[in-house]
């Protein structure tokens, strides 16, 4: 299972267990089913948008320029899920369906299937996680389901990620405070397609990581955590195309004061080894009180050659060695509960290229705003 990493850091720093935090799902969401502990969950995402620059927008609204200036569906999540449990041969699985808009690049018709894997537990050492199917990408800070993530929109860095890979994904914790987690996978392709192949049936694509938290014992780094991930291969039907990798490099901390959290995020996109996209980002999560928070991040992207095949930045961007900086700044509210309501401004500042004699954002404009109202009911 992937955990974001504010969730993530309240386990680290002891206010929840990961463990508890499944458990409570499970209770709160069973479902009378075939096979017992079978919980039902997802969420139903809307938006309301306004380009208050009226410049051509960025891809991180999951439904592209089409949200623009309006009110927004942006998508259905229904999951069905079984945690694998805590014996020796233990097995779940999970099943999340996407209707709507968000489904983008992962399906087509309004309907999508963004997770479907069996999960198995094998009897090896503190235990071996396997899944086996379809499953999110371990890379990255942020996921691709909006209400688990800090801001509304979307890093740079969120744009060059894979987002979903078909194949077999293994997991396993050392030692006895299992503080180190080791991930290794292998996939068909690189890109989100399921069940995609490559041009070689011979080819697949790989992925490889660590994740590391800090236990009690480490004193005043209790509760930091630092990860690393790979992925390398191919995109679909990509007979005769560059050996493309995409490393990913993340921080986070605990609460620090109980009042903060910070993060920092690496991204990187190479073809046959050399650096094309490079992005970077901090976070910073602000507890005022109980009901609210605020969540900033400041956001670099430097693409410089063409935008890679299959990964989600925007078409024409790399012709002009782009950079972009980009502000966000949300404002959190739990007003009703069970949902998520805030209130987000985004501005993005070319420092740098121009795309076919005009500004990235269109019409000579190096800049864009951007201002989101986003609702999210989470069952």
């Amino acid at each position: 299972m992937k955990y974001n990493q504010w969730t993530v850091g309240l386990a680290a720093a002891g206010v929840v267990s990961l463990a508890s935090a499944v458990q409570a799902e499970e209770a709160k969401n069973q479902v009378a089913t075939a096979v017992s502990g079978t919980t039902l969950s997802g969420y139903v995402n809307t938006a309301m948008r306004w380009n208050m620059s009226s410049a051509v927008g960025v891809t991180q609204f999951l439904n592209g320029a089409n949200g623009a200036d309006g009110f927004n569906l942006d998508g259905v999540n229904v999951t069905l899920s079984k945690a694998a449990g805590e014996g020796d041969f233990a097995a779940g699985y999970k099943a999340e369906l996407l209707f709507g808009p968000d489904v983008g690049n992962l399906g087509n018709g309004g309907f999508a299937i963004k997770q479907a894997y069996i999960n198995l537990k094998a009897p090896v050492g503190n235990g071996l996680d396997i899944k086996l199917g379809v499953f999110d990408s371990p890379t990255g800070y942020e996921v691709f389901n909006a209400g688990d993530n800090p801001n509304y929109t979307r890093s740079w860095g969120n744009t060059i990620e894979s987002t979903i890979h078909t194949g077999a994904l293994l997991s396993y914790a050392l030692g006895t405070d299992n503080c180190v987690t080791l991930t290794a996978g292998v996939a068909n392709s690189t890109d989100n397609v399921i069940n995609g192949r490559v041009g070689s049936p011979t080819q697949k694509s790989y992925i490889g990581g660590i994740s590391i938290t800090a236990p009690e014992s480490a004193g005043a780094l209790k509760g930091y955590s630092v990860s690393a991930f790979i992925v390398d291969g191919r995109t679909t039907a990509a007979v005769g195309g560059p050996d493309t990798s995409a490393v990913y490099v993340g921080v986070s901390t605990p609460e620090i004061a109980e009042r903060v959290k910070l993060g920092l995020a690496l991204d990187s996109f190479m073809a046959n080894g050399l650096t094309d996209t490079l992005t970077l980002a901090g976070y910073a999560s602000i507890k005022v009180n109980d009901k609210t928070k605020i969540n900033l991040r400041g956001d670099y992207l430097d693409n410089n050659a063409s935008a890679p095949i299959g990964f989600g930045v925007p078409a024409g961007y790399g012709n002009g060695n782009i950079e972009i900086f980009t502000t966000t700044a949300t404002l959190d509210y739990a007003l009703w509960e069970n949902v998520i309501s805030r209130l987000e401004y985004r501005w993005d500042h070319a420092l740098s290229g121009r795309r076919a004699g005009a500004g990235p954002f269109g019409s000579g404009r190096v800049n864009a705003n951007q201002l989101v109202l986003n609702v999210i009911y989470k069952f």
